[in-house]
């Protein structure tokens, strides 16, 4: 069964207020009464009402007063006011003080029902978007992107901003950290996710091919053009073009490229016949294309166009919190939902530095996936390099050694480091530690207490 909504009928008026409850009852709402608007804010602070329904002339204080207050106090609760005494200025001071309607009465019941059912719609239409937010918030993932660090969120803000645009986006980062997988984020969340994603490596393909690659060519337009070919840019047409590693194209190759970007249109190497575009330009790169902008290696006015919406991704290293997420998922990308891995593997995870970002972990997970047989692989079965493992908790001790830190003190900082690898989650922590969870929460409580 449903569970009634709860309304508040407010009036000083004993019959009218009587009557409106028995309406209200015998519609399946469940009816509180209020005889005064001081009375109405001491229940509406003790209860929560789905909505109310108040006179606006009352002994002491008004109904208008009274929503003023209820905005401070239930911001969310809709409030109805209702007049014997009706005008336009009573109506815009109503609504101009928060209420959501207002009746003037003699009024016929299912007027009245009518508008509180409409309240009713109004506040579970802003609850179900409250609720809709507060999912994206907390989500981790975004198609195949994830993530749970501040960057990451921020990447998916941006990349929620921007999909449906046309505008050209720059995507910065090292090495494997997800570029391509952000531009066909970007792609497949906007207005063009029905029509083509071209990716294209421009570092994979020799200088000489590339501008036919990307242009295409007629029939005898070089040695070996035996026929003609369609190039990606009208291949991508109506959808999306993305240009990897976009730094690493000649000066040449650049300008023609930014022609291309200027006029919207494109000419076949060796051909006359101009074809119009509609194409998203999606562009990555590792490089400072600033400095190589300085240095004369890239044009800046290609830079300009390219550059319009900018989105940088961080290394791994930068966001530990961001390695177990991955991990699970790269788990449940190369084996069943039954492999796992252990708490002190997604620990140790989280402190290698992972210089090949996001592709180098998955290939760690997808080699020990491979020689490990058990259900949960752990610390033993992740090969990383014995220098990696080594270097980093001998300096780390080295360093606290140097600098006379007591015991008690590195005690403390590795249980907050082990802490915010887990992130924040007590029980995870303790298993790491080898201490029980109880042992964490005193620890924090004394910490506290001398803070």
């Amino acid at each position: 069964m449903m569970t009634p909504k709860q309304l508040l009928v407010v009036d000083d008026d004993t019959a009218m207020r009587e009557m409106l409850a028995s309406l209200f009852r015998d519609r399946g709402f469940a009816v509180s009464e209020a005889a005064s608007a001081g009375e109405a804010i001491e229940r509406a602070s003790d209860n929560l009402f789905d909505v109310i329904l108040s006179d606006i002339r009352m002994q002491g204080k008004s109904g208008i007063e009274m929503v003023g207050e209820l905005r401070e106090l239930r911001p969310d609760t809709p409030v109805v006011l209702m007049t014997a005494f009706g005008s336009i200025d009573s109506a815009v001071e109503s609504m101009r003080a928060g209420a959501f309607d207002y009746i003037t009465k003699p009024f016929e019941p299912d007027a009245v029902l009518l508008t509180i059912e409409r309240a009713l719609e109004r506040r579970e239409l802003e609850e179900e978007n409250r609720r809709l937010r507060r999912a994206v918030d907390r989500t981790s993932s975004l198609g195949d992107l994830i993530g749970e660090s501040p960057a990451m969120r921020e990447i998916f803000a941006m990349i929620r901003k921007v999909a449906h645009s046309s505008s050209s986006v720059l995507i910065t980062g090292e090495s494997g950290t997800g570029k391509e997988v952000v531009a066909r984020t970007i792609h497949y969340h906007g207005s063009r996710a029905n029509q083509p994603f071209i990716p294209i490596n421009c570092t994979a393909i020799p200088e000489g091919l590339l501008e036919s690659e990307l242009f295409g060519h007629v029939r005898g337009a070089f040695t070996g053009a035996h026929t003609s070919k369609q190039g990606l840019f009208e291949k991508a047409n109506g959808g999306t073009l993305f240009l990897d590693e976009v730094g690493d194209m000649s000066l040449v190759l650049q300008g023609k490229l930014l022609r291309v970007l200027q006029d919207r249109e494109v000419r076949p190497v060796g051909g006359t016949q101009i074809t119009k575009l509609d194409v998203r330009v999606l562009a990555a790169t590792n490089r400072d294309l600033q400095t190589a902008i300085d240095a004369g290696e890239f044009r800046e006015d290609l830079y300009y166009r390219l550059n319009v919406i900018p989105i940088h991704v961080p290394p791994l290293r930068e966001r530990p919190e961001d390695v177990p997420p991955l991990a699970n998922a790269f788990v449940a990308r190369h084996s069943d939902k039954s492999r796992t891995i252990s708490p002190e593997g997604l620990a140790h995870l989280s402190a290698f530095p992972w210089k090949g970002n996001a592709r180098e972990l998955e290939n760690a997970i997808e080699r020990a996936l491979a020689l490990s047989e058990e259900a949960q692989i752990g610390i033993d079965d992740f090969l990383l390099s014995p220098n990696e493992k080594k270097t980093q908790p001998t300096s780390m001790l080295h360093s606290a050694a140097q600098n006379r830190i007591p015991l008690s003190e590195v005690e403390d900082r590795y249980i907050e480091e082990v802490m915010q690898i887990t992130g924040g989650n007590k029980v995870q922590a303790a298993k790491i530690l080898g201490v029980d969870r109880k042992t964490l929460y005193r620890r924090a409580a004394k910490k506290n207490n001398c803070a």
